[in-house]
């Protein structure tokens, strides 16, 4: 590559992050600081893990102007939060809902107090629909090769023509992972109308614990809510339920984890074990309590 081309790619390369950076925005509140960007007049989305407040949050803009922030909503799940802002704040960046390619040059584009923050690197995985370890469905999994700041989290991941494909978050042993655009325009879309999106609730706290007979271990009911959907179903504590809708289940994430908007108002049908003995249970899924 000659050195005219390198000037080439260089310029392009600052081109790019001159034309998304209107769009992103630097977040600070007491506990946290992150970027985040508009994603539409009047609201900015960021990631959830990065925002540790819920309240004094502040917004500087592209060239540092502040203006203060509510919280709109938050699912943990998905890793989104939605902060709400004065409508004119800045202009919205163009979220298209494209899956790049593996090995393709890839952008972070993040705000450290007005001032643009880039990253540059490739695309390293490109997988399927997945769900996270806190039970959120993202339509894909994708991992980006490149270094980015902590505070640039929650910015944009951008493509070499300029396209905006999700949103930057830290992922396990700090991989940069990518919430897709069509995962926030159905999260963000949820939060703005509902302010959170439901997930399914049983209103108990498990253990995991070994019995004698298959299926060979269970999860033991460490405590009952009062009034919450194990309550109303007859769950006790010391219950040990070894099978859900006739599926052993191996820990209580992994209950958790299959706890989606869908299961809402669905019924369970709960092999239990008490005293010794075996009983069938059927618990009407809740919805999970704002936290």
């Amino acid at each position: 590559m000659t050195a005219t081309s390198l000037a080439r790619l260089s310029a392009d390369i600052s081109s790019i992050v001159t034309a998304i950076s209107p769009g992103v925005v630097a977040i600070r509140s007491p506990h946290a600081r992150c970027s985040g960007f508009v994603w539409k007049p009047g609201l900015v989305v960021t990631a959830n893990d990065a925002l540790a407040d819920d309240e004094n949050i502040a917004i500087f803009l592209p060239g540092g102007t502040r203006v203060e922030a509510t919280l709109a909503g938050r699912d943990p799940s998905t890793d989104i939060a939605v902060l709400r802002v004065p409508a004119d704040t800045a202009q919205p960046a163009d979220l298209h809902p494209v899956l790049p390619s593996v090995g393709a040059i890839t952008i972070s584009v993040g705000s450290d107090r007005g001032n643009a923050l880039a990253a540059l690197g490739i695309v390293s995985t490109v997988g399927p629909a997945w769900q996270s370890m806190r039970g959120g469905d993202i339509n894909a999994r994708i991992e980006l090769d490149l270094s980015m700041r902590r505070v640039a989290e929650g910015g944009l991941a951008v493509d070499a023509s300029g396209q905006a494909f999700g949103m930057t978050v830290f992922g396990p042993r700090r991989r940069v992972l990518v919430i897709p655009a069509e995962t926030i325009s159905h999260v963000a879309g949820k939060i703005e109308t509902d302010g959170k999106i439901e997930r399914g609730y049983l209103g108990l706290a498990l253990q995991p614990v070994r019995v004698a007979e298959s299926p060979g271990f269970g999860l033991m009911v460490m405590g009952v809510e009062q009034g919450g959907p194990g309550a109303k179903a007859g769950v006790q504590q010391g219950d040990v339920i070894v099978r859900v809708n006739g599926r052993e289940i191996a820990s209580p994430l992994a209950l958790q984890r299959s706890l989606g908007p869908s299961r809402v108002g669905t019924t369970l049908a709960m092999d239990v074990r008490r005293s010794g003995t075996d009983t069938k249970l059927e618990l009407l899924v809740g919805t999970r309590p704002a936290t």
